[in-house]
């Protein structure tokens, strides 16, 4: 066990030692406000208001003409919140290029008309506060900072960095790193709780989709700030939230210490809908809990490294369902039996992991009341899938999932794959038989098959792909796909268009879902309001 993964397995202790008197919502909320000219920014100074923004963040290296003398007067007499400037140059990732002495002194100035706070870089910080010596408003701020666009150190050189941070003169330390991969935010995460039990605000951030999770979680480790943009894709920083998502969303205000993490294992997973589905319900039952996305390469090492019963628990999705369940101290025996988990437990007493598998039961359930709904099928009668022939195309966790429930329920099961040898090991496993992928074009043994696509094929970007040819899709009564977004796949809208019963994958989210939520909260899961929730998303 790394240094890393021993700090986050005993992070309880330290953030009861460490933090244990601040309030939920200690951690400011900033919003970088970037424009070409000061009449744009004071539109958005107010925008941010409006959005609930604790203060923004002027980045004056975005103005395309810029008059320090008028234009900070300007911009700090109309800021409705207070102000953080900042006036970065290219040498630290902004858009000055400009000369160094006229910079520094519009930082000086901004300080002198009454901002609140200003960020100078470490490479300067020095310089900049033996300049203001004596000369410092008593409410005013340096933020002294360091961005890292290529890595994140190891743990001690982040703590030898604050030092230096430190000794030159900062009042609030800042670091922005870029992770390489989600085990890297660990790092910035121990950083900060040290940070808070020495008494240093700190405002530390990881740059990138895989540092994503370190911009919603800093309340719960201490964090002084963290940053959210008032419009989508207009960011200061690779990776940054909108003020809207981390407010509404994330719940970001009722972030603290005790906040129990959740979230969805996934490569991709920005288009899951699970953190708005989860967050949603635990906040309609008063749970103290924030649900997040966690962008992994190695399940292995992201499951070690986050150890602390804090990240309680997980939902497993592409393509980490069978690595996962490798991973787990123990794991259900249907779980067991299809070979993925897709809900992983962490039990509190002792931080031991418990695999489960939700997917079948969400995903038989919504495909055998598909066919009872077309049949007029007694609700109370055997399964509807008894005798029939059922395509599963995907031999991965979901595959499994699938054909385990088909077979339990009594229908021959056909699995087709692009590698022939994943489908034939699957079929072997169940009791089925194997085709390619290919050929399904031709395959057409009985009229009235059931298809059900696992794979991601046809998901969001790649909306126009398919897996099948629609002329194919004759041959089955009804079609199912696992891919929820977009709601109407290529797949489902045209097996429509042939004649097919169709069931989308948003039925087996939300039925599987269920389970998920009552292992995570040990609660009753809201089953009205989850779709409510996913009817409006």
């Amino acid at each position: 066990m790394d240094s890393t993964n021993v700090l986050l397995a005993s992070s309880s202790a330290g953030l009861e030692m460490g933090i244990r008197e601040i309030r939920k919502n200690q951690t400011l909320l900033c919003a970088p406000i970037m424009a070409e000219t000061v009449d744009k920014m004071v539109i958005n100074m107010d925008k941010a208001k409006q959005s609930d923004a604790d203060l923004v963040e002027i980045r004056l290296d975005s103005l395309k003409s810029f008059n320090p003398y008028e234009d900070l007067k300007t911009l700090i007499k109309e800021c409705p919140l207070p102000t953080l400037f900042t006036y970065r140059p290219k040498w630290e990732g902004g858009q000055y290029d400009g000369d160094e002495k006229k910079r520094l002194d519009a930082l000086r100035l901004a300080m002198e008309f009454g901002a609140d706070y200003i960020d100078v870089e470490l490479q300067v910080a020095r310089e900049f506060n033996e300049s203001i010596f004596g000369k410092k408003p008593e409410k005013f701020k340096v933020i002294v900072s360091s961005h890292n666009y290529h890595d994140t150190p190891s743990v001690e050189d982040l703590s030898n960095l604050v030092a230096r941070i430190q000794e030159a003169g900062a009042d609030i330390v800042k670091i922005a790193t870029t992770a390489l991969e989600i085990s890297d935010v660990a790092h910035i995460f121990q950083i900060t709780v040290h940070s808070q039990v020495s008494s240093v605000p700190i405002i530390a951030i990881v740059m990138g989709e895989r540092g994503f999770i370190s911009r919603i979680l800093c309340p719960k480790f201490g964090g002084f700030l963290s940053f959210g943009t008032i419009e989508s894709g207009v960011v200061s920083a690779p990776g940054q939230p909108t003020m809207k998502d981390l407010l509404t969303l994330y719940n970001f205000k009722e972030i603290g210490p005790d906040t129990k993490v959740f979230g969805i294992i996934g490569k991709p997973v920005g288009h899951s809908k699970s953190p708005i589905l989860y967050n949603e319900a635990f906040k309609s039952v008063g749970f103290n809990g924030v649900y997040v996305p966690f962008l992994v390469d190695d399940v292995a090492k992201f499951l070690q490294t986050y150890s602390s019963i804090d990240f309680a628990g997980f939902s497993c999705t592409i393509p980490h369902k069978e690595d996962a369940l490798k991973c787990c101290d123990e794991v259900d025996p249907v779980a067991k039996s299809i070979g993925a988990v897709n809900c992983v437990i962490r039990r509190p007493t002792d931080g031991k992991m418990f695999g489960y598998n939700t997917d079948y039961v969400g995903a038989i359930s919504a495909i055998e009341d598909g066919l009872r709904g077309s049949h007029n099928i007694s609700a109370t009668a055997d399964s509807p899938l008894a005798g029939k022939l059922f395509v599963v195309i995907g031999a991965g966790g979901a595959g499994k999932a699938l054909a385990y429930g088909a077979k339990e329920k009594g229908a021959q099961v056909v699995i087709a794959n692009r590698t022939y040898d994943r489908a034939r090991e699957l079929a072997n496993t169940i009791g089925g038989d194997a085709v390619t992928l290919a050929d399904l074009e031709n395959f057409h043994p009985v009229d009235g098959m059931i298809l059900a696509n696992t794979t991601s094929i046809g998901m969001q970007p790649k909306v126009d792909e398919t897996p099948i040819p629609k002329h194919a899709l004759r041959s089955y009564s009804l079609v199912f796909d696992a891919v929820y977004t977009p709601k109407l796949t290529r797949l489902l809208r045209e097996a429509e268009e042939s004649g097919a019963t169709i069931v989308s994958g948003l039925e087996m989210f939300i039925g599987q879902a269920y389970e998920q939520f009552e292992r995570f909260t040990g609660l009753p899961a809201p089953k009205q309001l989850f779709r409510k929730i996913m009817a409006n998303s």
